[in-house]
């Protein structure tokens, strides 16, 4: 490839870029750019079939093309469509998750359904995590993850958190390797602090806020609790310091209901809810009279679990990975919900799933590449794909979040 190159970009790809092909038909996949541009790029990585440029000159930037919010937007690594209108945004996302069920699934006409917007396209986001820089400042990974810059400002967070990071005067000497920053119900806040030892700091808080240090030598409160509330359909969730949970407090609601939706539940039923995390859609379930069996991994999520869901007495709650778990349990299950990381399900997982024959699976997905994937596995074993529906936890990024139905 030459030094730069004159790029007509012509799709989406998945990861925040868009692609076009250049005089020897090579793809070649470049950030911060729309479909229909014409752009000059700088090939920074070249294989023999695919490269990766970034944008120098927009000859022809695109109509739809908008001012950034941020002033970082290009520089850091967690925003990928702030040059993108919000609506345009979201039919890139139901684009891109037809693209992957095609193209690594096998699916000729997949249902995607219209995408459920966030409520919030700006400062939605209940938990924040923070590198430092070598002054002790808090800053986010670059775009090219070869450093660390100071965060002068960021549109993503609530403004409680914003407002809670500009109160931060850190000594870099200390052993802190990361920061995270956490919001729930009612004002209440919480900082994780991330170190390699045992705590040794000082620490001056003006607002009522929870502080937790983790480290491999143990977990210490230096102030307040170890876990926020939530309050979401009716139900308060206790959520840890080191449990995971939704980051878009807003969209959870409308995450719930649809998923409980989709598993159509009646009373007297068994239904699964593997990767369970602190019991969101087990509390679901349960309300809606079914014997819920749980299994989730994390010590931690388990004990929030326990906590959230004690006044249901029709629950079996395994603490332990999916694959090693679910063979373990005798029960048949009438409908299992799935919610697994971005790795998607192991082998193991899906192989207990498939043996179990359930009638319906509701697969709740942050990736759609390895739902393609696990999804061709299920197709393989007699499961259909009946739809699914893009649901915007993550705007102004790459990140999609899904939820579809297999009926057996």
């Amino acid at each position: 490839m030459s030094e730069t190159l004159e790029l007509t970009l012509t799709g989406n790809a998945y990861g925040g870029e868009s692609f076009g092909r250049d005089v020897d038909g090579r793809m070649v996949f470049v950030p911060f750019t729309l479909p229909g541009e014409v752009v000059r790029v700088r090939p920074v990585e070249t294989h023999k079939r695919w490269a990766r440029a970034l944008p120098e000159k927009w000859i022809e930037p695109s109509a739809q093309r908008i001012e950034p919010r941020c002033p970082h937007f290009q520089t850091c690594g967690g925003c990928h469509y702030q040059h993108i209108p919000y609506t345009l945004q979201l039919e890139i996302k139901a684009e891109i998750v037809r693209d992957q069920l095609v193209r690594i699934g096998g699916f000729e006409d997949p249902p995607v359904q219209s995408p459920i917007p966030s409520p919030n396209p700006w400062n939605y986001r209940n938990n924040m995590r923070f590198h430092l820089t070598e002054n002790g400042n808090l800053g986010f990974v670059t775009f090219d993850g070869k450093r660390v810059f100071r965060v002068e400002e960021c549109h993503l967070p609530e403004q409680e958190l914003t407002d809670l990071w500009a109160q931060f005067d850190l000594d870099p000497t200390k052993t802190i390797e990361e920061i995270s920053l956490r919001s729930g119900g009612e004002g209440e806040l919480m900082v994780i602090l991330h170190g390699a030892d045992a705590p040794d700091l000082e620490i001056s808080i003006e607002s009522p806020t929870s502080v937790v240090w983790t480290s491999p030598r143990g977990d210490f409160i230096l102030a307040g609790q170890d876990h926020l509330y939530f309050d979401l359909n009716r139900h308060q969730f206790r959520v840890s310091a080191l449990s995971f949970f939704q980051v878009n407090t807003k969209m959870i609601p409308e995450l719930v209901q649809h998923a409980t939706a989709l598993l159509s539940i009646q009373p007297g039923q068994t239904v699964f809810d593997l990767y369970a995390g602190v019991g969101l859609f087990s509390a679901a379930i349960a309300e809606s009279g079914a014997h819920v069996v749980a299994v989730e991994e994390s010590p931690h999520a388990c004990r929030d679990f326990s906590f959230n869901l004690d006044r249901f007495t029709d629950i079996d709650l395994y603490e332990g990975g999916v694959g090693l778990a679910l063979p373990q349990i005798e029960l048949k299950a009438d409908a299992v919900l799935i919610d697994p990381p971005r790795a998607g399900l192991s082998r193991a997982a899906l192989d207990s799933l498939l043996e179990r024959s359930s009638s319906r699976i509701v697969y709740i997905s942050c990736d759609p590449a390895t739902l393609s994937r696990d999804g061709k596995r299920l197709r393989a074993g007699g499961y259909s794909l009946e739809s699914i529906t893009p649901i915007d936890l993550f705007p102004q990024t790459f990140h999609i979040e899904t939820i579809s139905l297999w009926t057996r």
